[in-house]
């Protein structure tokens, strides 16, 4: 670093971090607009992040912030193998090897390093002062199956594998890495679009993070950065001293590994002490043989998503956030999976985000919420467009009901809490861009759990097929129910019922099934918990919800004591 000696008030301090988050939030600005993907530019299922020369997190964009926090572990492993002293000014590299990516292979992380020039020397690369990381979810490249794998039982099947490889060099692309990636998915036009909408996210804030520099000074930006640092730390560390202090367990189940059906077992268990967070997956089940294992970066991202909602969720985040995080997975677990272990289902991340405030409830009642609807219900269908003749795969992560709390009832059918900002995708994306119809979407009655403060409703979904395909659930939390707290109720669990009132219905979880047109499928997405008795409602507010409908008047009579009519 080249603070020293540089003596940096807190209004400069904090205009430096304001222009370096604004650099961020423009590289995501132009991801958005650029980008072909709708699971992109509308699901906003990305992640975007700014560091020093020293690989420390100093600004990040709004994206899921498990790809946020993945990018960290990503950065350090793709420089490592590359080597800084083989990065030079103009250079882009691609990785996406699951065990380094923190993520599944169609997870693509594009990282750059950034060189400040030489003005005695405007062709060399000049100084490095920092990288830049993108993470985005691209939509085929080379799988065993198109759009989402489901069942694979080692990591060659889950697609074209690229550890650390340059897809630009000293600015211009590299043709033959371009050509291998067209010619490896069955969507090329996107994804070499997808990239290309990266790379220019990535050329975006290299512009402006030298721009920073030439205003201020790389001192005065080192030391900004310094300052930052060291207040997140300490912020964090005065936060989780304020925290009840002890160690908490908790066990949860995935429903299976998408080779069979049995349950797979999850434990964890949180210690806060001595200005430390402490989280232990030790208990948790083996490897499993298919692709529900958690590399171990995804399992450090998953766990900084409840370190910073806990110490400091109106904060942005930087290294300093962070640095009081231990994270414990042996390897060939299913929380730390190793070469050549599946990993492409990691709905298990998404599950284990409720595990771990599970086991901090038992302690902490007052602060954290009863379960979310357990699981992020997810659905794609595959197959080829009737007007364009293409190929096409297009996803949507459903909405949830969340977990009520000690002072206000849950959100209605909102993200999962693990999902931040992503969105869901608009069915009239869905519609235009797939054989899928909508003939409902509602609100779920009595789908939330009861309580003194009542879960957030979930959605139903029907779905009819306008053209044949591939229909793809992804959900991983069905057979048991999302927890309450305090003597709240447990609503129903997540359900998808394949091909309903004919003599092929069936429920299910994590599945692929042929579709053809006037087939249905319906979707029941879940509630949140309930938290408190729900004797002690306030009867206003269960008239209320009976107006609204999220209460039948059943209910209000039978489990809350008001007669509704």
């Amino acid at each position: 670093m080249s603070e020293a000696n540089v003596r940096l008030d807190g209004a400069t301090a904090e205009v430096v971090r304001s222009y370096l988050l604004a650099a961020a939030e423009e590289m995501r600005a132009t991801l958005i607009r650029t980008s072909f993907n709708p699971v992109i530019y509308e699901v906003h299922d990305f992640g975007l992040s700014m560091y020093d020369a020293d690989l420390r997190l100093v600004a990040e964009a709004t994206g899921l912030t498990f790809f946020l926090g993945a990018n960290d572990f990503s950065l350090a492993k793709g420089v490592e193998y590359v080597g800084r002293e083989n990065l030079h000014r103009g250079d882009i590299v691609l990785l996406n090897y699951p065990y380094w990516n923190a993520a599944h292979s169609y997870d693509a992380t594009l990282f750059a390093p950034v060189f400040q020039p030489d003005p005695a020397d405007p062709e060399a690369d000049g100084t490095l002062v920092g990288f830049l990381c993108v993470r985005a979810h691209w939509m085929d490249l080379g799988a065993k199956d198109p759009g989402y794998v489901l069942d694979s039982t080692d990591m060659h099947q889950e697609g074209l594998i690229f550890p650390g490889t340059k897809v630009f060099s000293r600015g211009e692309p590299v043709r033959e890495i371009h050509e291998l990636i067209r010619f490896n998915s069955r969507m090329p036009d996107l994804v070499i679009g997808d990239l290309h909408a990266q790379v220019a996210a990535l050329r975006t804030g290299e512009r402006r993070l030298l721009e920073i520099l030439d205003k201020f000074g790389r001192p005065t930006v080192d030391a900004a950065v310094q300052r930052m640092v060291e207040d997140g730390e300490a912020r964090t560390r005065a936060a989780l001293a304020a925290l009840p202090q002890g160690t908490w367990t908790a066990e949860d189940w995935v429903d299976d590994d998408g080779i069979t059906e049995d349950p797979v077992k999850m434990r964890v268990t949180v210690t806060i002490a001595d200005g430390r967070f402490t989280v232990d997956f030790d208990g948790s089940a083996p490897a499993t043989p298919g692709p529900i294992n958690m590399p171990f970066g995804a399992t450090v991202a998953l766990c900084k998503v409840i370190l910073k909602s806990l110490t400091s969720p109106d904060e942005p985040s930087n290294h300093g956030t962070t640095v009081p995080l231990e994270v414990r997975a042996e390897p060939g677990t299913l929380f730390h999976a190793v070469y050549p272990q599946p990993t492409f289902t990691l709905w298990t991340g998404i599950v284990a985000v409720e595990l771990i405030l599970k086991a901090l409830a038992q302690g902490m009642p007052d602060r954290v919420p009863a379960s979310s609807g357990g699981d992020v219900p997810g659905f794609m269908m595959v197959g080829t467009h009737p007007d364009t003749g293409q190929m096409f795969a297009v996803s949507n992560n459903d909405l949830v009901g969340w977990g009520a709390t000690p002072d206000h009832d849950g959100m209605n059918a909102a993200t999962h809490v693990s999902g931040s900002a992503g969105r869901s995708t608009p069915i009239e994306v869905l519609e235009a861009r797939t054989g899928m119809f909508f003939e409902r979407l509602e609100m779920r009655t009595d789908s939330g759990g009861a309580g003194r403060h009542r879960g957030g409703v979930g959605l139903r979904r029907d779905i009819r097929f306008t053209t044949p395909g591939e229909f793809l659930s992804v959900i991983k939390k069905t057979r048991s129910r999302p927890w309450a707290l305090m003597g709240g109720l447990e609503p129903d669990p997540n359900q998808v019922i394949v091909f309903p009132g004919t003599d092929r219905e069936a429920r299910v979880s994590t599945k692929r099934v042929t579709v053809q047109p006037g087939d249905r499928v319906t979707l029941l997405t879940a509630g949140g918990g309930g938290h408190g008795d729900p004797r002690e409602r306030d009867p206003e507010a269960v008239h209320r919800d009976v107006a609204e409908g999220y209460v039948s008047a059943e209910a209000a009579r039978e489990i809350y004591g008001v007669d509704d009519g």
